[in-house]
């Protein structure tokens, strides 16, 4: 039996208060400006459910350097809200005036300051803290134009992998790449720092070839050398990893891995995620289960389950699908966009519409073992 020990564990659902810390770096001379943007951004955000509070600093040693932190009731209303539209648009005045940014989100473990007893479950402290594997994991998804699927599948399979090596402490580790329909979803691993090794893969001639290749193809317009063209770009394409999961951390060598594509109803993205979230946590506590890890990705109404599993998608096809145990099939039917179906009940029901969210996969490749 797999103990919580063992089981890497990374999640928003925990329950635990959120602090969101942002760094930046002002433009000489943006001060006032950025001022005048900040007192817009937090009185938006103020009226932001699940929003708590928020203080803005200023460096004693650099003025330039400023800091921001907000505290939430928990993840997901906070990611709710930076995903949302409203948020790229409220954020946008605060890039002309920032030269650098960088954005860190950690669950509350400990404080201090209170009463010297056990913290009640409705405190929203974080219970223990969670075993790691030293990996972060993101996922960008953006949409092409009808008619235009084979030749972007074509341009992104034939790319050439960039250097692994970002720096001393950051090392690209897989790239994995599917499609469905015409939406495309690049799920990434790092070791390390996930924003310099975005940083490093924008830089590398290869990978700037295959995006400007794709370029007429997409949906929504970019100019990749109008930097807030690009900005905006890569923010509305952000999918991040709301949970992930794995029995042991060590992948076996037999392992395929699927991408799940769920298209949730209006409002139901977190709530969808959510209850695939709980069945993988649960699957990672069996011997028997097929899946070795799962990673969940939402935005908005836009859920992707990665999944690595031993043997065919098929074999338990309830599992795979997230459905596995009394009412799960009811349950996540009420919160997909095309639950007007039905519930599928049998196995060969539920292997319909498992292979009609899986993903074709593009290309999935892995950074070789540094010497």
């Amino acid at each position: 039996m797999t103990t919580l020990s063992e089981r890497i564990s990374q999640s928003a659902f925990d329950g635990s208060r959120l602090r969101v810390v942002l760094l930046l770096d002002l433009h000489d001379g943006a001060q006032k400006q950025f001022l005048e943007a900040y007192e817009h951004l937090r009185n938006q955000v103020a009226s932001v459910p699940g929003h708590i509070s928020d203080q803005l600093c200023q460096s004693i040693e650099n003025p330039s350097q400023w800091l921001i932190t907000s505290e939430w009731e928990s993840a997901p209303p906070f990611l709710a809200w930076v995903n949302s539209e409203e948020h790229v648009e409220t954020v946008q005045p605060l890039h002309s005036c920032v030269r650098d940014t960088r954005s860190l989100r950690f669950s509350v473990l400990r404080e201090t300051g209170q009463p010297a007893v056990a913290p009640e479950p409705h405190k929203g402290l974080q219970a223990a803290p969670r075993v790691g594997d030293g990996v972060v994991r993101h996922a960008l998804t953006f949409t092409v134009k009808p008619g235009s699927e084979k030749k972007v599948a074509k341009i992104l399979a034939g790319y050439t992998s960039p250097a692994a090596h970002v720096d001393e402490h950051t090392r690209l580790r897989r790239t994995s790449l599917f499609m469905h329909g015409n939406r495309v979803v690049r799920a990434i691993e790092v070791h390390g720092d996930l924003l310099a090794a975005l940083r490093h893969v924008s830089q590398q001639p290869e990978v700037r070839a295959v995006e400007e290749a794709i370029n007429p193809y997409l949906e929504q317009d970019r100019d990749l050398n109008d930097p807030n063209s690009a900005r905006v770009f890569f923010t509305r394409a952000a999918l991040p990893a709301v949970h992930h999961v794995a029995a042991d951390g060590q992948n076996p060598a037999d392992v395929n891995r699927h991408a799940l594509f769920y298209q949730a109803k209006d409002g139901c993205g977190m709530a969808l995620a959510r209850l695939l979230a709980g069945q993988d946590e649960a699957a990672a506590d069996s011997p028997s289960s097929p899946i070795v890890s799962s990673t969940i990705f939402q935005r908005d109404d836009i859920v992707v389950r990665l999944i690595d599993l031993t043997g065919p998608l098929d074999a338990r096809p309830a599992l795979s699908f997230g459905v596995e145990g009394p009412h799960k099939a009811a349950t996540l039917t009420r919160l997909l966009a095309d639950g007007k179906d039905g519930v599928p009940v049998s196995d060969e029901e539920i292997s319909g519409v498992l292979a009609r969210s899986d993903m074709h996969l593009i290309t999935d490749r892995s950074a070789a073992p540094e010497s």
